[in-house]
Order: C-alpha cells, then structure tokens, then sequence
C-alpha cells in the first residue's frame, strides 16, 4: 500500500533491481526511465559481459547474482554443473502475475487467507531452470521472496548455494543491525555502519541459534524509532542461516538472505528440482517504529495459523525452576493448587516425568510415563489437575535421545553421528536423525500417542543442544552436505502433522530459550519461549529486541523467583510482573514458598493481566525510549486503551526528571493517563527510618518488621487527561523520583530495576 519494488530486464537478459523504498506513482514505462543506471564506457579492469551487450554485471545493481561473468560480489546462486565448471548465467524467459502462492516443497512459508498478488520471473541457463517467486502482502507492506532451481540437464549438478532474497542498493554507507547473544543473554542488538567490505550473521550451530537470529535490518545511519529508511528482513527457515551485507569496489551495496553454503551442497539429480527457504522482507520511511508495524502485522496475519491464531493465551505455571527433575504427582498436584488459587489457569508439567528421567544423562527418548513419579500415568495427574478446574500441559523434547535410553539401545542407528568416530554431545544428550523418515513417522505415532493419553491442551516442545558431527545415516555420503536441509524438511513434516492432529493443543516452541525463535516455528506453533533466562533486567532487553521483528502474541515469558535463577539478582516482583505481562504471561517459581503479601500481589498482578490480555496479547507495541530506561507502550487495535510500562535499570543519582511518551494513541482523543495507588514497604527504606522514627531503629531487626507490618510509606500518583497528541508529543511529566533530598507522596520512589505501569484509557463524552 506504502511502497514500491522496481526491476527491469536489461536487453543483456538480466534483472536489474531499480528501487525499492517508498510507493512511487509510476504509471507507465518512461517513469522509470530516471532510475535506469546510465553508462557511456565500461569502468577499468572490469569484465564485459559480452560483445553484444556491454553490460559491467560487478557495477549493476541486480536483483539476483552468480559467479563466472564478472560479479565478483556475494552470489545468490553456486552451482557445479557435472563437467565441474562453476559459471552461471541466468537471463529472463518469462513473467506472469497470478494470485496462486508457490508449492514449497514441504518448507514452511506465509499464507494468505484472501487473495495475494504473485509474481514468478523464469530464467534459464542452458538446462538449468531458476524461477524467482514474489508474493505482495499490500497492507502490510511486506514482500515474500523464494526460489525454485530446475535441473533440466541429463547429468547431476551440485548446488553450493542458493539464497532466497537479494537486494542491491545503490550506493554505500547505510547501517546494519543485527541480533546476537548466547544461552541465557539472546538478543543483543548490534549496529555497524557499513561504507566498505563485507559484514555476515550466520549460525553454523545446525538450529537458526541465539548466536545470531536471522531477522536483521538495513537503515540510514541516521534512522531512530519513529523517523529514517529502515529496511527488515526475515527467513522461514530453522536451520542454519547466512544474511550478509557488501559493499562493492564501486559503492553498491548488496544484502542476501538464506540457507548458510557452509557444509551445505544439494546434489540435484536429473529432473529434480532444489527449494530455497521464503524470505520476507519490508520498508518502512517511519524508522524502527514503522518498519515493526509491518512486520509485527505481517507475522500476526501471515504467519501464525489455526485455533490459536487470535485466541488468548493462558496464564499458566511452569513446574520447571520450582521442582525441576525431582516430580512426583503429590508435588505436582500441590504446585497446581496454589496455582489455582492465585488466579492462573494452566498448570505445565515440565522436565523429568518419563522413562529413567532423574536427571539430564538418561532417559530421552522413552515417552513413557514413570510410573514410581506418576502412578496413574499422565491421565491420572490431568485427571486431578483438571479436578481443580486448571488446564493441562507438558514438556517434550522428541528430536533428542540420551545413549542411556531404552530407544538408543534398539535403534542406535537412528541418532546422527558419524560412524565409527566419538560423537561430541550437548547436555548429554544426542539428536535423532528427522533427515530419516522413519525417524519421523515413528515420532509422529509416539507423540500421537502422548497427546492422546489425556486432556493435554498445552506442549512445550524443547531442543536443548546445537548440532555437531552432523552426519545422517539414512543418506549416502555424497548426499551428507543436504543432512541440515533434509532434517528441517523432517522436522517440518513432524511438526506439521501433529499440528493437524491436535488443532486445538496450544504448541510452545523452545530450544534451551531462544535458539530457534524463528519464522519457520512460528508456521506450526502459535509461540515460542524467548529465554530460558528469567530475569526480568535481562528479559527487559531481551525482549525489546525480540519487538523489532516479532511480535508481543509469540513471546512466552515468565515471572520467577529471586535471587533470579540465572544470574542469582534480586527484582522486585513488581517489575518481574511488569515486563513478563508484555508477552504471554506464565509463572515459574514455587508458590508455595512464598509469602502471603506475595501472593496477594501476584493474585493481583493476574487479574489485572486478565483485564489488558486483549490489549497486551494482540495490540500493537511500541518502543519508546530504550537504554538505562526503557518505555513500551501496548495499544488495543481501536485505540481505545494502552498500557505503558516504564523500567528504570539502574539508579542515576540526583536524577528526579523522567517523562513518559505513550505512541500509537488517537492524536484527536482524549485519555485518562494514570498509575495505580500505591504503598511502600518502609524496609526498602533501610537505615533513612531513623530520619523519621522517634527512636533508633536497626533494619531488619523485630521493631523494624513490626513497623513495616502497620505502617506503609505513601507512593506517588499521577493522573491527568488529555489529548493523544498532547501525551505522546509532549510526553507526561511525572512525579519527581527519589533522590536523596526527601520524600512524601509527591516523590516516585524509583530504585534499581523499579519499574511502573501507566493505564491510558479514552475519556468518555
């Protein structure tokens, strides 16, 4: 609706990419005649093309690219034929628009539920097909792209490389933003300023990974949330990945998107034909802002499917960090009960109640119920569970195996690992080989058969390791280099089965937190868990960046206990409320253990959640400011209401002034703008007591609890009306915080990891 995508055919038989940025009105062929690179002599110490066409292929701006006929930059294609020449040449056949989306070959992509324009572009190379797939999604000012590979030829050839989206800009100098981390830290956001050389994300883990997520975007250097060019770009796919950025000699710069060529060859058979992934990609001139509109729609609309699609998610509770292997139905059904009580409504059965299960070296594999753990099997615990009127679920992690199982012992053979050399494991653990079939059709009856042996409505699905020795007995050795591609196609096929069984099951993706938070999960499971770190500090920034590419209605995330589990810090509950409601609320610590003020907050925090899920789940959201204070914003589809939540990390002493900009609001309506009544433990106070007390005071001591037990410290409020413009423009002023010099009812007491939410409802009449 928004914007404009450009290319032509050169009479050489090449694509030239034109433009792609903001709609442009071009009507008919002249239009485009200011966007045509124009050329009276060849650059020096180039190669021409040809004597007929004095085409310079390394100074055009193309909209795909092989090696052999003087693009010297990154290719979209490698391919080597079987006289072992490594040149292509790829020039137009035909075109045609139609409304049929491409037949992907078992590889998970985006749908539309009404009409979507499709282009195909067919271009040849001998006996070698390559078809160019484009899909318009025009509100959401999104663009698909896919290619298919054709081996027309009586000989096999090898395909090195095939990418599923390529972008040539015309000139250097723009920044590139890429998301990167590790187990427990996903996510961090990193911008480089690219005027020379090559930059490349990738994941060589076998998964897409939390080394490098494969959403990255492409922006002025000058871009911010609201104002600049930013580009996104995304790919279906949940294996290994490659993006890479280039600048070239003569100052174009080149983005691809796709499977990673290292370890990877496809031998393509005689009449065969070889996939790449869909990529998506969009513009925005908004900034950041603009640009995660788009995607955030694109993803809600065109990527996740069926019951769940736009159904609430649950409260739930996770038994993981408040037992972890050490379950037993009694356990369970104790934890369920104080979950009851507080308001959630899905009661998970994490880790460690299957086979020999005590531990993580034994046991994967065997998805039989223990019996010493669950005496009336998995039916007998739902049975009570669902008694105390909760919801059911579980954790599975069917890709995996431990050698120390029932399973390896009768199909060793059915694990990937090289034969006859020492495999290299991760969390004791071995990945079953999905590039077999019958590794999967056997997966498919067992899950079939969990699913089915109670009322579960809900599945974790976890992988907990990275790939190594990647190796696939079922396949010859000179089809080794498509083990990674063949096992995703499996994976899909698993997933997409069971999906089909079960529609009304709500599926969690997770790989040890967010190794595989990718667009080609979120095809089969409606979410996925960000992390397997429950921090809220860390979450907060987490899953800020998740918000540049995805939206708030796939993040899982959690409240737990403190000192935090991961990084043993200690959050207030409040916060851990806060930031985890900006997702798909879950708990994750043993109610029992606490106190009972904490449980009345949390009793609390739920029903709020239950009033604002609408808003919180399906609603737009914004970032605001982000850093040391990070500000977000939620707003329901009508703009009727928001929530904003501000979350200070640390304090930055003598510090009062903070303004908080809600965005996405009607600018011509008016709202309430408010926070909640408040009181504060006078203990968060400390030894500053005794400023007031008329005798001393020792914190932590019994007169110190007592007082605390009688008396609350007064919090701050604030609450004005006023137009959307008025709010988001000028920003709301709010009470000063603490800092030092007193405090009364008119000061924010705003400590390390403190945080607020804001309720922002249209006034009436």
């Amino acid at each position: 609706d928004n914007t404009t995508y450009l290319f032509r055919v050169l009479p050489s038989g090449h694509l030239e990419h034109l433009y792609y940025g903001r709609r442009l009105p071009v009507a008919q062929e002249r239009d485009i005649a200011p966007l045509c690179q124009q050329r009276a002599f060849g650059p020096g110490y180039t190669v021409t093309y040809s004597p007929e066409h004095d085409v310079y292929l390394e100074d055009t701006c193309l909209e795909i690219s092989s090696l052999g006929k003087g693009d010297i930059r990154e290719p979209f294609a490698e391919i080597v034929r079987a006289d072992g020449s490594r040149t292509a040449d790829f020039t137009f056949v035909s075109a045609q628009i139609d409304s049929e989306a491409p037949d992907m070959d078992g590889l998970p992509s985006s749908y539309t539920e009404g009409e979507t324009e499709h282009l195909r572009v067919t271009l040849r190379d001998g006996d070698l097909t390559l078809e160019l797939d484009y899909l318009v999604y025009a509100q959401c000012d999104a663009i698909t792209r896919s290619a298919r590979l054709v081996n027309f030829s009586d000989k096999d050839v090898r395909v090195r490389r095939l990418m599923s989206m390529q972008l040539d800009l015309p000139d250097s100098g723009w920044a590139v933003t890429t998301f990167h981390g590790a187990w427990a830290r996903e996510m961090g956001k990193h911008t480089i300023t690219l005027t020379g050389g090559k930059t490349v994300t990738e994941s060589r883990a076998g998964i897409t990974s939390s080394r490098a997520n494969p959403f990255f975007m492409v922006h002025s250097p000058a871009a911010g949330e609201d104002a600049g060019d930013v580009y996104g770009f995304n790919l279906f796919y949940s294996g290994d990945h490659y993006e890479a950025a280039e600048v070239s000699a003569f100052g174009k710069t080149r983005i691809v998107a796709g499977i990673n060529p290292t370890g990877f060859e496809y031998l393509l058979a005689p009449g065969e034909s070889f996939r790449a992934p869909e990529a998506v990609m969009t513009y925005s001139p908004a900034g950041f802002t603009g640009q995660s509109v788009n995607m955030h729609r694109f993803v809600r609309e065109h990527v996740v499917r069926g019951e769940w699609k736009k159904k609430v998610r649950p409260v739930l509770l996770n038994s993981w960090e408040a037992a972890y292997f050490k379950i037993n139905e009694s356990t369970l059904v104790s934890l369920a009960r104080a979950a009851k009580d507080v308001g959630v409504e899905l009661f998970v059965m994490d880790d460690g109640w299957f086979g020999d299960r005590n531990d993580d070296t034994h046991g994967l594999g065997d998805w039989d119920p223990n019996p010493k753990k669950l005496p009336g099997g998995l039916k007998g615990l739902c049975d009570r569970i669902n008694a105390l009127g909760l919801d059911f679920g579980i954790w599975v992690e069917p890709e995996m195996v431990n050698v120390k199982s029932r399973l390896y012992e009768a199909h060793p053979d059915w694990a990937m690992a090289i034969p006859g050399r020492s495999h290299s494991e991760g969390r004791n653990q071995r990945i079953l080989d999905l590039a077999n079939p019958d590794v999967t059709d056997y997966l498919i009856e067992k899950m079939t058969e969990v699913f089915s042996s109670a009322n579960i409505v809900y599945v974790k699905w976890d992988f907990n390791r990275m790939f190594s020795d990647m190796y696939s007995p079922s396949l010859p050795p000179e089809r080794q280099g498509e083990a990674g591609y063949r096992y995703m196609k499996g994976l899909y096929r698993l997933m997409g089965e069971l999906v089909s069984r079960f529609p009304r099951v709500l599926f969690e993706g997770c790989a040890g937190g967010g190794s595989r938070f990718d667009l080609g999960i979120l095809s089969y499971f409606p979410q996925i868990w960000a992390s397997d770190d429950t921090d809220a500090q860390v979450r907060v920034n987490v899953q800020e960046s998740y918000s540049f590419g995805y939206p708030q209605s796939v993040v899982s995330a959690h409240v737990s206990a403190c000192p935090n589990h991961q990084t043993l810090r200690d959050v207030p509950l409040e916060t851990r409320f806060n930031v985890a409601a900006f997702g798909l609320l879950g708990y994750e610590l043993d109610l029992r253990d606490l106190t009972s003020l904490e449980l009345s907050d949390v009793k609390e925090q739920i029903l709020l959640y239950k009033v604002y899920r609408n808003t919180l789940q399906f609603g737009q959201f914004y970032r605001g400011q982000t850093g040391n204070i990070h500000q977000w914003t939620c707003v329901s589809p009508d703009r009727s209401e928001a929530l904003g939540m501000m979350m200070q990390e640390l304090v930055r002493p003598n510090t009062q002034t903070h303004r908080f900009y809600p965005k996405g609001l009607d600018e011509n309506a008016v709202y309430r703008f408010a926070n909640e009544e408040r009181q504060v433990d006078v203990r968060r106070f400390g030894s500053l007591v005794n400023t007031m007390a008329p005798i001393h005071v020792r914190p932590g001591s019994l007169i110190h609890n007592a007082i605390a037990r009688v008396y609350k410290m007064p919090g701050e409020r604030d609450d004005f009306f006023a137009p959307g413009a008025v709010l988001m423009h000028g920003g709301v002023s709010l009470k000063q915080a603490f800092s030092g010099t007193g405090y009364s009812d008119q000061v924010r007491f705003f400590s390390d990891f403190s945080s607020r939410l804001y309720y922002i409802e249209k006034a009436g009449e």
